[in-house]
């Protein structure tokens, strides 16, 4: 197989703990963009209302978009130029007419203001309480693919790793979200398969550092070969595949960015960034096995050292000891 990377040995545990503050900090980020924000984002499929794609003959202004719906009384509008100046995207609230005279009277008004010809190229309307089942839908996907990749982990690994892994996911989403929200993208159903397509990816990674050290350690460490030379062998050893593999995804996420438009590029952005955020919490993931493990080994032996250190337990051990003597 070809290898970028042979026999490398970084040390990727050593420095876990600036992963740790990397994390933190892109985590903190996000939760503060998207509080500044007010939310997410969410576009017409989680909030209900129109969306009309509209393209004019000639170049017009946001402006002269305006004022052809000020006078059809439909309330607040979002207009969003799509692609040039000529073709707009136009968001307006839930409506009680039909999806056909909405289309008729929005055509009309713009092309009386603009003296232009004006073409209703997309036409969507969801109802309110569609939106609202759709965020609560879009919540339990999530939360589903995470239990149940949580259950696998712990099935084929130890419940441990799946907590780990589930950490990692959360930590992905969380950063994906963020950075949606700093670049004022829309939460849309495009962007939320591209969310599950993070997590699955994702794991895969982490599934595959794992299943490295479970496989390095059931061979039984070497002579002077702790924890942390096992897990960052098992990065080492995975490190070119990982790359590999992920820079072949990113590449084709970031064609879709590039050359595929305004419909495909919110979705396009979920992927590039899930796709850099997914490689990197796959090696923290594997560092916070070291962390977990030396707390959970300290633990388990403070009891005994704790009743080794009471009066007790150094009676116990003075009787052992002359007792041995006198054998």
């Amino acid at each position: 197989m070809f290898q970028i990377f042979v026999n490398a040995h970084y040390d990727f545990v050593g420095k876990r703990r600036w992963f740790y503050i990397a994390s933190a900090s892109a985590v903190a980020a996000a939760i503060l963009s998207i509080a500044l924000h007010g939310g997410l984002n969410y576009g017409i499929d989680f909030t209900g209302g129109a969306l009309v794609q509209v393209r004019y003959d000639r170049p017009a202004g946001v402006a002269q978009v305006r004022k052809g719906l000020d006078g059809l009384g439909l309330g607040s509008a979002v207009i969003q130029e799509f692609g040039d100046s000529r073709e707009y995207l136009i968001r307006l609230p839930p409506s009680e007419q039909s999806p056909e005279q909405l289309g008729a009277r929005v055509q009309g008004a713009l092309a009386r203001t603009s003296g232009a010809g004006v073409e209703i190229r997309r036409l969507e309307f969801v109802g309110p309480q569609v939106g609202r089942d759709l965020q609560v839908q879009a919540l339990y996907a999530v939360l589903a693919g995470m239990a149940g990749i949580l259950i696998y982990v712990a099935i084929r690994f130890d419940f441990r790793g799946g907590v780990i892994a589930i950490v990692a996911l959360a930590h992905d989403v969380m950063v994906t979200l963020g950075a949606l929200s700093l670049a004022n993208l829309e939460m849309s159903l495009p962007v939320l398969a591209a969310l599950l397509t993070i997590v699955g990816y994702s794991i895969n990674d982490t599934i595959v550092v794992f299943d490295r050290i479970r496989e390095t350690r059931g061979r039984g460490l070497r002579r002077g070969q702790g924890l942390l030379d096992l897990i960052n062998g098992a990065l080492n050893q995975t490190l070119s595949r990982t790359i590999l593999t992920s820079f072949t995804t990113f590449l084709a996420a970031l064609v879709l960015f590039v050359f595929g438009g305004e419909v495909l590029r919110d979705f396009a952005f979920a992927l590039v960034v899930g796709v850099v955020t997914g490689t990197y919490s796959s090696v923290a993931a594997a560092s916070l096995v070291m962390d977990w493990e030396t707390w959970a080994t300290g633990r388990s032996r403070g009891p005994a050292s704790a009743a080794a250190r009471t009066p007790a337990g150094q009676a116990a051990g003075k009787g052992d000891g002359q007792a041995a003597r006198k054998r």
